[in-house]
């Protein structure tokens, strides 16, 4: 049975959720292997409507392992009352795997990312000040503390130590804040160590004797192609590795293991945060796909970015990713639309490009080229073939697969979680 990797094509926020959902009665196993509690899935359920933002998706799924896996930054303060929450509502969350080599976000992780962002000032990355960069920053510099160091107080004593020896220094002396006690930080982290103890256990096993025996593995992305720390819109991307080569190093996986990459796009383009953004809309139309779209972050609450339909990152997507299957969201919310422009290219300096520039300079004064697309009024929200779809709604999707660099499988027509029209199997 097949490892399969699932990925934002865009700037986060795609729908990944929806498109976990589609796969979860059908896999055994769903691993986040990137990022912490900086990204959000909305997983719709019925009536019920969940905001999962450190947690799988695939906790939702009965019979599903969801594994937290050793690229996640964890808070582990958040993990728990994200459980807890879940349990309240009646989901059995027994089933979590954590890895024991996850790095751990500290409350001194989480204030370095406020202060720092804030004295950045005009040239803020717009974090989400949750502790992320800073805890993958001591990751990176080996001063990070791990999901198995609760479990041995002299070796967190340590780490706590060695980490707050520098940051003190950096807090009281720069930003003009207060010293952080070793032994705060230390007492909270052991508090949590007897709860985590039956979820711990070594991943990277795990996920290969499951492949092994045949199970199905989903590996989920958090973020998105263009917010990934190497092949994103450097500087302003997240922390981590969020394309598909990600799910090899987060989890422990081998590459040769991968058998499907899909990878989940809007059908028009959002981001939240700083950084470039070629189709970003700032009249009616932008309010149109905010308002139509709910376009508001799952974890802040802050109104994303809008623009229209990006061909270029879909193709650059396809390329960096491996990709063999696209989903395509939110095909319902450009329903009452005359016209829908599509960015086919880009102009740069007065020169047409067909691809995302490799430049960050040129990027950022990149200049949509755009071809523009007849819309359609009738309500596709109830449509469950692609033969049902207006002729306007089947050619805009068409126009979009021949551009986008692979083939768009599924395409999510409403918000509902059984409002999705399938091409193409996402698994066999």
């Amino acid at each position: 049975m097949p490892a399969i990797v699932l990925i934002g094509a865009q700037w986060g926020d795609e729908g990944k959720g929806k498109a976990t959902d589609l796969l979860g009665s059908r896999v055994d196993y769903v691993v986040k292997f990137n990022g912490g509690n900086n990204a959000g899935h909305t997983v719709v359920v019925g009536d019920e409507k969940y905001a999962l933002h450190l947690l799988p998706s695939g906790i939702l799924s009965p019979g599903v392992t969801p594994v937290i896996a050793n690229g996640v930054v964890v808070d582990v303060e958040v993990l728990f009352e994200e459980l807890d929450a879940l349990a309240e509502r009646g989901v059995d969350v027994s089933r979590l795997k954590v890895s024991l080599n996850a790095h751990v976000i500290t409350a001194y992780h989480r204030t370095l990312d406020k202060v720092t962002e804030r004295f950045l000032g005009k040239r803020q990355i717009g974090t989400t000040g949750r502790g992320i960069g800073p805890a993958y920053a001591d990751k990176i510099n080996r001063v990070g503390v791990r999901v198995q160091d609760l479990f041995d107080e002299n070796i967190l004593r340590q780490k706590v130590e060695g980490a707050l020896d520098q940051k003190n220094h950096m807090l009281v002396k720069v930003y003009n804040r207060r010293a952080i006690e070793v032994e705060e930080i230390v007492t909270e982290l052991l508090s949590y160590a007897e709860r985590m103890r039956p979820m711990v256990t070594d991943t990277a096993l795990l996920l290969h004797q499951a492949l092994t025996a045949g199970k199905t593995v989903l590996f989920e992305g958090g973020q998105a192609t263009m917010l990934d720390v190497d092949h994103g819109t450097y500087p302003f991307v997240t922390s981590s590795n969020a394309t598909s080569g990600g799910a090899v190093t987060g989890s422990g996986i081998a590459p040769n293991r991968i058998d499907r990459v899909i990878a989940v796009v809007k059908a028009y383009t959002t981001r939240v945060g700083s950084g470039p953004f070629p189709t970003e809309l700032f009249d009616e139309s932008g309010e149109y796909l905010r308002a139509n779209g709910f376009e508001f972050g799952t974890t802040t609450g802050r109104p994303r970015r809008c623009g229209w339909y990006d061909a270029p990152i879909a193709r650059y997507t396809a390329r960096i990713n491996g990709v063999t299957d696209f989903v395509l969201t939110k095909l319902d919310v450009l329903t009452g639309l005359a016209e829908i422009p599509v960015c086919v290219a880009y102009s740069v300096d007065g020169v047409r490009v067909e691809e995302v520039p490799v430049s960050q300079s040129d990027f950022h004064h990149a200049v949509p080229i755009y071809e523009n697309f007849p819309g359609w009024t009738e309500d596709i929200t109830g449509m469950r073939t692609f033969e049902e779809l207006p002729q306007a709604a089947q050619n805009y999707v068409l126009a979009l697969e021949g551009m986008s660099g692979s083939r768009i499988s599924a395409i999510g027509v409403g918000p509902d979680r059984e409002a999705i029209v399938v091409r193409h199997d996402l698994i066999d």
